[in-house]
């Protein structure tokens, strides 16, 4: 079975050319990637509008490879969490945030994380490896497809995906481009370019990449308003400094479906968060980029020698952000009694029968609150 074609990696482009070698025409591609996405199908014997020749040839060579589940947990506020067996000892985590307007799910795009942020226990745990693109879709196709038998009904429940879980994307590039094209497939996910995100730590010429191969929703860790703070708290920004990223997120803009990057800011106690540090952002991207701040609660773990920031300097950092004219949101935790909570995530399983009780804190966007008005995520 190891040696069959995994079709969750192809994007339709990429399934069409791989129907070509089996000398079949594009058009039963797309009817099975509608199977395989729109329907959640993973028995070819249940795509009867495909020929069965094609089904047979299909069974000897290809398949759809779920992700095995080794925990599932379920929030009191409806918060779900799966932790998914990507083999060798590694786990990763995906989280599924529900609101009245909006069906949210959190993707990893690696096990580990090989950035080494200060302020993220992933990074701390180290890199093992990138997740294919069928790992990638495994997460949103397992999700969507169980959530729909849960909730019995046929539309669709997830309507914005961020890949904020573990991992750093755009380190990933090659795995990451065809699983968003999967989502915004009008015969896969249908999802809108607006409403599906990339989290980067700034690696400035995959951003320009991006731009150009398929520009969706970006949200860029920041956590310092100078390079000497945040060479300290993201080390990549020693090889990519804040300018050069700021230049990247003004050109993305051009192609970006939203006219504003999202800024993360992990609120880190006497690091990040004096009323200087917020009248430096205030200088950092005034008359230069258009912009919305998300401030994050940081979730402390031992080895990162850090402290969250207390609520009311939090609250006055926002403020300050605020009266000059920038939309500012304080993230609110969702799920904190399955460790679903924003920020943690499962690590590498070295031990599964104890992988739960490691949730690693890499921050998830699950839920802003804010006196103005906000966008969507």
């Amino acid at each position: 079975m190891s040696a069959f074609v995994n079709l969750l990696d192809f994007d339709l482009d990429g399934l069409a050319a791989y129907c070509e070698q089996l000398g079949e025409k594009r058009f039963r591609a797309t009817q099975l990637f509608r199977w395989i996405h729109q329907k959640g199908a993973s028995d070819f014997d249940q795509m009867t509008d495909l020929a069965k020749s094609l089904r047979s040839k299909l069974q000897g060579v290809a398949h759809i490879q779920p992700l095995s589940i080794i925990s599932e947990h379920v929030s009191s506020d409806g918060t779900i969490k799966w932790l998914f067996d990507v083999g060798q000892g590694n786990a990763v985590e995906t989280v599924f945030i529900p609101e009245d307007d909006r069906g949210t799910l959190c993707v990893s795009s690696q096990a580990g994380c090989a950035v080494g942020c200060r302020f993220c226990s992933t990074g701390h745990q180290g890199f093992s490896r990138n997740l294919s693109t069928g790992e990638i879709v495994a997460q949103l196709w397992h999700a969507e497809h169980a959530l729909r038998k849960r909730q019995n009904t046929s539309e669709r429940v997830i309507s914005n995906v961020v890949m904020m879980g573990m991992g750093e994307p755009l380190q990933n590039y090659g795995a990451l481009v065809p699983a968003l094209r999967t989502m915004l497939d009008d015969h896969g996910y249908g999802l809108s370019r607006r409403r599906v995100t990339v989290s980067t730590s700034g690696v400035v010429p995959m951003i320009e990449r991006l731009q150009q191969d398929c520009p969706v929703a970006l949200a860029v860790s920041l956590h310092a308003p100078n390079d000497a703070l945040r060479d300290q708290l993201v080390p990549l920004n020693r090889k990519y400094p804040i300018d050069e990223l700021l230049s990247a997120c003004q050109a993305y803009l051009q192609a970006a479906p939203r006219d504003f990057i999202t800024f993360e800011y992990c609120m880190l106690d006497g690091v990040n968060d004096t009323d200087e540090h917020a009248h430096q952002l205030i200088a950092l991207v005034r008359n230069r980029i258009h912009c919305k701040f998300n401030l994050i609660p940081f979730n402390p773990f031992p080895a990162s020698g850090l402290h969250r920031s207390q609520n009311e300097r939090v609250q006055a950092f926002a403020r300050i952000l605020a009266d000059a004219g920038i939309v500012t949101t304080v993230r609110k935790t969702r799920g904190d009694d399955i460790d679903a909570a924003c920020g943690q995530l499962a690590g590498e399983v070295q031990d599964r029968t104890r992988a739960d009780e490691r949730m690693l804190r890499q921050p998830i966007v699950i839920h802003a609150v804010s006196s103005q008005k906000t966008h969507g995520h």
